[in-house]
């Protein structure tokens, strides 16, 4: 059978598609069909959407993401490999679980609601859950990105990719992810190949924790791979040497897909 050549690159909480562009750039080089598309509500340039919060933001909830992604994977010519970031790397195991594409790729990837966290990433995500704040949008503060997302960036660094990248989240997605049951994994039913990566300074979700949801698989005749890179921070797929990852996941995808 033909190699696929299609890429989905989905995007996590906190940014938007805008940041997926170089590697979109790195892989169409390499003769690959990439879509980075949207999630509902995050569709736009991420200094206005600070400003104008999307009108589909609070409504999208996890199973939108999902679903906006498997509407956009029914319209291809073949099953893509999927790549996903932070929450989209859970997206990308409910993607696999609902055989959806060929292979998956998770990066510093959110736990499915079956896989409890440790208490370092509840406290870091706890301001986006918040109850008490009903359908209002969070948007994190510079000084919460710097801690949770730009940790290995001076503050002022940090503070000009905030301004780059940052954006409104719908608090919905994150709720669900604990509470909806379609946020949960069969770890026990046959996938197609997966690879876990985790960053070593990752401040959201720990590379142990992420490989940690990597051994929950049980299916001894389906692949799970895993890999950490040292020094790299929850911004792994944009901060410096993101080159190197990148690299990484298509050695990997030339061999299993």
């Amino acid at each position: 059978m033909k190699s696929t050549k299609t890429i989905v690159l989905i995007h996590g909480l906190f940014v938007n598609n805008t940041s997926w562009a170089q590697w979109k750039t790195y892989f169409e080089a390499q003769g690959y069909k990439v879509y980075t598309p949207a999630n509902p509500g995050h569709e736009g340039v991420p200094s206005e959407l600070r400003t104008t919060v999307h009108p589909d933001l609070t409504k999208t909830g996890f199973e939108d993401v999902v679903m906006n992604i498997v509407k956009l994977i029914d319209t291809l010519p073949e099953k893509p490999i999927v790549v996903g970031h932070s929450l989209a790397g859970l997206v990308v195991q409910k993607l696999i679980e609902l055989d959806k594409a060929v292979a998956g790729v998770s990066i510093d990837g959110a736990p499915p609601k079956n896989v409890l966290a440790p208490w370092a990433t509840v406290k870091i995500v706890l301001p986006v859950v918040n109850f008490f704040k009903g359908n209002q949008p969070y948007l994190g503060t510079k000084e919460w990105y710097h801690k949770a997302f730009f940790n290995n960036y001076s503050k002022e660094e940090s503070d000009r990719l905030y301004d780059q990248i940052a954006v409104p989240e719908s608090r919905k997605i994150a709720r669900d992810t604990l509470l909806s049951s379609f946020s949960a994994i069969d770890f026990k039913k046959p996938h197609q190949p997966l690879l876990f990566i985790g960053g070593a300074k990752d401040a959201i979700f720990a590379s142990s924790f992420t490989k940690r949801i990597a051994s929950s698989y049980k299916d001894k005749n389906s692949l799970v791979d895993f890999k950490e890179f040292e020094g790299r921070s929850h911004f792994i797929a944009g901060e410096k040497g993101w080159e190197e990852v990148a690299a990484y996941v298509l050695n990997w995808i030339k061999k299993v897909a």
